[in-house]
């Protein structure tokens, strides 16, 4: 059992060294994207939102 854990952990670690990972610049910009794209729908989600109880709440007094 101990030797499958270090032969992964071994693996893992060789894994790691192979993966290309993105340049400080590179990632910050895609930080900028998630973050705008996130608050893009979080605004939409909450425009449908007041929307649809504003046309529940005119439906229901009728």
């Amino acid at each position: 059992m101990l030797g499958r854990l270090k032969l992964f952990l071994l693996e893992s670690r060789e894994e790691f060294k192979r993966v290309n990972w993105p340049t400080r610049k590179e990632a910050v910009k895609m930080v900028f994207i998630v973050v705008a794209l996130s608050l893009v729908v979080a605004a939409f989600l909450g425009a449908m939102d007041f929307i649809l109880i504003y046309l529940l709440e005119r439906l229901l007094k009728i």
